[in-house]
């Protein structure tokens, strides 16, 4: 049996996890998908890379400030740009401030891969359902082969909507007060992001990184992607849709026009249209991309027998340093309950660096 089970493996999860870890506490982190990092997450394809999620790291607190620098002196992070422009309807570009906007030129999902060090990760196992047991132990059935998986307490990191379908069954009397209905309460945006490569002969390249689009009925992002890149073999651009345009076409089961009406509507909105012609298109459908309505505290808490803390991007904020902060939280929150081990705190990536 382990201490605690961590359901998620993005940046929320993983910090978790690595607090508990490091602490002392037998760690177990299952993940549904085949790879690391949740949104911050990463496709290779036609012999390239592509953030199709989280596009660059902004960094404000000292805590994940820490971290980026720690990612730059492992040159697992580099600065992309200090400017990202905006696209308004009636004034078109201007840039609203300058920031260093960070990314990985060996993917985003490399960030994960870092915090991931040294942790227990089943991958590609999703947990279908939840029980207590009588013996006091948190009991958990896996989909691919019906294997148990047993903790003392539980920390769920996966998107509120996915925590509500896989609490639902254990009802307000083991979960307690209004936990469901707090959790029902979390809404996210969907969004469609395209990724796009051209021809190398093309010489596809704008004078800008990237244009967020505001107010916008089709687009909500547009980034060259290849600029993180070390050596780009050719031009790849990743499209992000607006939430509207994405909740239209949620349920299509054909993404791939959908893809091709935003570069379309990228190409005539900019003036660049050479981008209605990739060679080669990709469509992505993130379900849950960004929480419009997130709980308001770090992280939200059961009242159960035992100990069950949701956390992630949602709780708080809606950003990578928002998830890492939660889960920090939820760690906090697991010790509290247990064994009050010395959590590493704000120190806990410098194991890290020795």
């Amino acid at each position: 049996m382990n201490d605690i089970i961590v359901i998620g493996a993005g940046i929320a999860g993983l910090v978790c996890a690595q607090q508990l870890s490091q602490a002392g506490y037998s760690v177990l982190v299952v993940e549904k998908s085949r790879g690391l990092g949740g949104r911050v997450a990463t496709r290779r394809l036609h012999e390239t890379l592509a953030d199709h999620g989280a596009c660059y790291l902004k960094p404000k607190g000292e805590l994940f400030t820490s971290l980026v620098e720690l990612l730059c002196d492992r040159q697992i992070l580099k600065v992309w740009t200090d400017q990202v422009h905006e696209f308004h309807p009636d004034s078109g570009l201007f840039t609203p401030d300058l920031a260093y906007r960070y990314v990985a030129p060996g993917g985003m999902s490399a960030i994960a891969k870092f915090l991931a060090q040294n942790l227990q990760i089943l991958l590609n196992q999703r947990v279908t359902e939840i029980n207590l047991t009588g013996n006091k132990t948190w009991r958990l059935t896996l989909e691919s082969s019906n294997e148990v998986l047993t903790a003392k307490a539980l920390v769920v990191a996966i998107p509120a909507p996915q925590a509500l379908t896989l609490l639902t069954p254990l009802g307000e009397g083991v979960l307690g007060g209004e936990f469901l209905t707090n959790l029902s309460a979390v809404e996210f945006s969907a969004c469609i992001s395209a990724i796009a490569g051209y021809p190398a002969s093309s010489h596809l390249i704008p004078d800008w990184q990237a244009i967020s689009f505001i107010d916008d009925a089709i687009l909500g992002w547009i980034g060259l992607d290849s600029s993180k890149r070390l050596q780009p073999q050719q031009p790849v651009f990743v499209l992000h849709s607006s939430a509207k345009f994405a909740q239209q076409h949620l349920e299509s089961p054909d993404l791939q026009p959908l893809g091709q009406q935003m570069l379309q509507s990228a190409a005539e909105t900019l003036a660049i249209p050479g981008l209605t012609t990739p060679e080669w298109l990709q469509v992505h459908r993130w379900r849950y991309a960004f929480p419009s309505i997130p709980w308001s505290e770090p992280i939200l808490s059961a009242a159960s027998p035992l100990p069950l803390v949701c956390c992630g991007d949602w709780c708080g904020g809606h950003l990578v340093e928002g998830a890492m902060l939660s889960g920090i939280a939820a760690s906090g929150e697991i010790n509290n309950y247990l064994s009050q081990l010395l959590l590493p705190g704000v120190n806990f990536f410098k194991v890290f660096s020795e």
